[in-house]
């Protein structure tokens, strides 16, 4: 027929339409990945897959994944800090960067950062006399 039509093969087989049956390791990748409240990865699910018998490689389950639309939530940052130019306030600065000879209590500076500590971000600030 396509010597007939006087088209190439190739442009025949990449204008077909694919069928649409999901494969079994899509369904398995899918279910895994629910069961497990979407916080399985590649390496967790290959793991599972190995488990259960079955032999799938990380880049086939992350292909999957990304045509599924499926994330781990572990892989999505949940902090974002407010992205500010620093020290870019309005505030007088009374030390001058004097920081020796002060009486206690006089300068207390402090500083503020965020620490993730297992799946949360913490927030950690840290308080100086400037006397020591």
């Amino acid at each position: 027929m396509c010597l007939l039509l006087k088209v190439s093969r190739a442009n025949v087989s990449k204008y077909t339409p694919k069928s649409i049956a999901i494969d079994p390791e899509t369904s398995r990748v899918k279910r895994i990945f629910k069961d497990n409240q979407g916080a399985y990865g590649t390496r967790r699910i290959q793991a599972e897959c190995a488990w259960e018998g079955t032999c799938i490689s990380r880049r086939r389950i992350a292909r999957i994944m990304k045509q599924e639309g499926l994330v781990s939530r572990y892989t999505i940052a949940h902090f974002k800090p407010q992205k500010q130019a620093c020290n870019e306030t309005r505030i007088k600065n009374i030390v001058n960067r004097q920081f020796d000879d002060r009486q206690k209590s006089e300068v207390i500076v402090s500083d503020l950062t965020y620490v993730r500590v297992g799946t949360k971000w913490h927030d950690l600030c840290t308080l100086l006399d400037l006397h020591n």
